[in-house]
């Protein structure tokens, strides 16, 4: 079994944009109580929503993405890709799934090592050929193995909750007649969907720059589970070119599973690295060239 490294600084950062999370979202939840929503409240919401979150996280994204789990006689090589790498990472080999799609991505989702799946386009499967295959698939590992898919679930979970907060505090004060009612409460009704909204903000930028970490760190860890630095980035360069003239409505397939995909951010002004679910690819290839030329090879 191969011994593969994890860039470590990445993971430390991850983990700490995951608590600065937590810091918001426990102010927000004292600021709800101070408003008179009961703890009680709270806690049953959190914990109903994020077990589904937790446990249900993977079947959300096959259904949102059109991905279709398939057998080993499906695609031979894929899962001997799958098998090889899986062994060489330690863990379980995870289920296979593939989406029709003419987009070239890839993602990995699930709560732990023995319940985990990576699904692939079938434009991928037919645009690279079969080292590069094999480091998006190790890049997929990496996402696994670095227990990076959890984090980004749970943290999602939060600003899906701050969301259907806002939405609900929205249509309270709609129907609720804030302005006939201010002094009933529909003032307290409209502080809090201002809070609400910043909470939502600031989560939101928040989980973008955790996807934008884990990306460097499974595009380190997986560099160094297949070996080949350079055809992951070879891999990523072909992504980024094809997403350039693929239709919106092709797209739009991927959207809400869009912080779990392989697709690189193209743009690297800085608005757009900071709303953006990945690093610009740019970024992402220099690093992947640098390693191969450490790694001698």
């Amino acid at each position: 079994m191969k011994k593969f490294k994890r860039d470590k600084e990445l993971v430390i950062r991850m983990y700490f944009t995951w608590f600065l999370l937590g810091i918001l979202y426990f102010f927000f939840a004292m600021l709800l109580n101070s408003f008179g929503v009961q703890f009680g409240f709270i806690v049953v919401i959190v914990l109903v929503f994020g077990s589904i979150q937790y446990f249900m996280s993977d079947r959300m994204v096959l259904y949102s993405s059109g991905a279709k789990l398939i057998n080993r006689s499906d695609d031979e090589d894929l899962f001997q890709i799958v098998d090889e790498l899986s062994y060489l990472a330690g863990i379980d080999p995870p289920k296979v799934a593939v989406m029709d799609s003419n987009v070239l991505n890839a993602f990995a989702t699930g709560r732990n090592t023995k319940n985990s799946l990576i699904a692939v386009t079938t434009g991928l499967r037919k645009n690279l050929n079969r080292s590069e295959l094999r480091a998006v698939v190790a890049h997929e590992i990496a996402h696994i193995v670095n227990g990076d898919v959890k984090v980004l679930a749970i943290a999602n979970f939060f600003v899906m909750l701050s969301s259907f907060l806002m939405q609900m505090f929205f249509w309270n004060m709609l129907f609720g007649g804030m302005g006939r009612n201010r002094e009933n409460g529909g003032g307290a009704i409209f502080m809090l969907y201002i809070a609400t909204m910043v909470v939502y903000f600031i989560g939101q930028l928040l989980v973008l720059a955790l996807t934008r970490y884990r990306e460097f760190g499974a595009d380190y860890t997986g560099s160094n589970l297949c070996g080949e630095p350079i055809e992951l980035a070879s891999a990523l360069r072909k992504i980024a070119i094809s997403s350039i003239s693929i239709p919106s409505q092709d797209l739009r397939q991927f959207k809400t599973a869009n912080a779990f995909m392989i697709i690189p951010s193209l743009s690297g002004d800085d608005i757009s690295r900071l709303m953006s679910t990945h690093p610009p690819v740019e970024d992402r290839i220099r690093r992947l060239i640098a390693l191969q030329k450490q790694s001698g090879n």
